[in-house]
């Protein structure tokens, strides 16, 4: 679904939303994995705002803590680069035969927990978008909101490979 206002000055950017499905048909991941339930804006190669709900059946809230649920801070950077790699992986005709993956996390800050019940808000910025040859590396800015207090935040490098083992290599310091 695409939601575009009228612009006198000519076209507006493009801002797309995505459904479950949409997001099924872009990311690879699946549950327990899929961290992000809806993406409520996309600018093309630009931003993505995307909602994942926490609920008390998320398995790792069994062990992380009993009697004192909280999600763990690691999924949450998760969270934040799968809404980036739908930003990225939609512009990728053959996605299918690619996989993004994580070649670096700066700068991760956690400022108070999520618990079951919340909705996470992740709002990703790109800073960084280089391609070669069919690849693709992102740089990207990523902050997660519960209602409008900020709970964590990072920066977070990724690449595109063949999803082929052996196929392609990640380089570790990703874009510029």
């Amino acid at each position: 679904m695409t939601d575009a206002a009228p612009n006198p000055e000519g076209p507006a950017p493009e801002h797309v939303r995505l459904d479950i499905q949409d997001i099924l048909r872009i990311l690879p991941h699946r549950f327990p994995f899929l961290l992000i339930d809806r993406v409520v804006d996309l600018t093309r190669k630009q931003r993505i705002v995307a909602i994942k709900n926490v609920t008390i059946n998320e398995p790792f809230f069994a062990g992380h803590f009993p009697n004192l649920p909280i999600m763990p801070g690691v999924l949450i950077v998760e969270a934040i680069a799968q809404a980036g790699g739908a930003l990225l992986l939609t512009e990728i005709e053959d996605r299918h035969k690619k996989l993004m993956v994580f070649t670096g996390i700066e700068r991760a800050r956690f400022r108070r927990p999520v618990v079951p019940g919340d909705q996470l808000r992740i709002e990703v910025e790109v800073k960084a978008w280089r391609e070669n040859s069919g690849r693709a590396a992102v740089r990207m800015e990523g902050i997660a909101y519960v209602e409008d207090k900020r709970v964590a935040e990072a920066i977070v490098t990724c690449q595109l490979i063949d999803r082929e083992l052996g196929r392609g290599s990640v380089e570790p310091d990703g874009p510029a």
